[in-house]
């Protein structure tokens, strides 16, 4: 009997930019003319139904223009599509038109599309290069750093995927026009959630800027893009695997998520997350991590934002409390939540531990209350 030890340690630079600025297509057709994916010339540009008419098609175009080859794969919009049938689907495709190892992905659209097309990268031929083009603020803010990829099923969501990189992200502000105003205000919930978790000033300014915010003004959205970058990378570049301190930018989506999936996907994420951040500040006042002037500050600040901050009244909340263990911090059976201390910062209950066990109980209280 013998042992042969199989040596593979790696030394991987996963490093990627992530460019924010205004009508951004001619950007990455000269990046990619530059060599930001070596000589691959083929390209699966993957969008939902959505953005295919409104960004998709023209980044298509100039990527034929160029003489590359290019094919649109596109899905029905909204995260009830982000499930392994449509990554299947995307697949099948792809293989039927030819594409093998030799290709790069380009995902355009918001944060269904990006994890989406990342998942499908990741997986595709063992793996493929992918590109980020954002067309949301949602996606800039939740999707644009960090590399996590997944899709959602019947008892849980993200829960099947990995972590993936791109080669590059695009932050193409002038697209945030075209989204209805309901997008716009759904996109605000994970940058008020950056604040709470990272930076009180941040959080002021959002106060002080909420009405240009809304109204996409150019200046204010490109602060926001580039602090909603900084807080992710601050925390992404120290745990990129989400084995502690990552876990803090679940703030809020214990119950978010879970509210979202029991909606069965009528509330947007970010809207589904602003309750999720009223159930936890309320959590951390009653834990004695905030206190009364601070919580109501977050939630006259979602408010502002015209951000829901009640359950609404056609969600189970039993059946609410019962999804909650379907959220991937629940260990050993029981709920963990990430809690905030003050504006601006959460806990650290011990070294490198971010989330805290809270009873049924406690969690059903809150839920009740809402």
């Amino acid at each position: 009997m013998s042992t042969f030890n199989v040596e593979l340690k790696k030394v991987v630079d996963d490093s990627y930019d992530i460019e924010i600025g205004f009508e951004l297509m001619n950007t990455l057709i000269q990046d990619l003319k530059n060599g930001l994916v070596g000589k691959i010339r083929k390209f699966a540009v993957i969008t939902d139904s959505i953005v295919k008419d409104l960004y998709a098609d023209k980044i298509h175009s100039l990527l034929l223009a160029e003489g590359y080859q290019a094919d649109l794969f596109v899905f029905e919009a909204g995260e009830k599509q982000k499930t392994r049938k449509t990554k299947e689907e995307i697949e099948d495709a792809m293989l039927a038109k030819g594409y093998r190892r030799d290709c790069c992905i380009i995902a355009v659209g918001g944060g269904v599309v990006t994890d989406l097309a990342g998942f499908v990268a990741g997986t595709y031929g063992r793996g493929v290069p992918f590109i980020n083009y954002a067309t949301t603020l949602l996606a800039a803010a939740d999707a644009s750093v960090g590399g996590k990829t997944a899709v959602d099923t019947p008892l849980a969501t993200n829960l099947i995927g990995l972590f993936n990189q791109p080669q590059k992200v695009y932050l193409d502000i002038a697209t945030w026009k075209t989204l209805p105003k309901r997008q716009v205000i759904s996109g605000m919930a994970e940058t008020i959630k950056h604040a709470c978790l990272a930076n009180r000033e941040f959080f002021d300014y959002l106060d002080a800027n909420m009405d240009k915010l809304l109204e996409v003004d150019k200046e204010a959205c490109e602060h926001i893009a580039e602090e909603n970058c900084k807080v992710k990378y601050e925390v992404v570049m120290k745990d990129e695997r989400e084995s502690g301190l990552r876990e803090v930018l679940n703030l809020g989506h214990t119950v978010g998520r879970a509210i979202e999936t029991v909606s069965d996907y009528e509330l947007l994420h970010g809207e589904a997350v602003s309750i999720g951040i009223v159930a936890e500040v309320k959590l951390a006042y009653k834990l004695g991590y905030m206190n009364a002037n601070e919580r109501d500050a977050v939630i006259a600040l979602l408010q502002k934002a015209r951000l829901p901050v009640a359950i609404p009244e056609y969600i189970d909340r039993e059946e609410l409390v019962r999804k909650l263990y379907t959220d991937k911090k629940v260990r050993d059976g029981k709920l963990r939540f990430v809690i905030q201390k003050g504006i601006g910062d959460v806990v650290e209950f011990e070294p490198g531990v971010f989330a805290t066990p809270i009873e049924e109980s406690v969690a059903r209280e809150i839920i009740m209350d809402m």
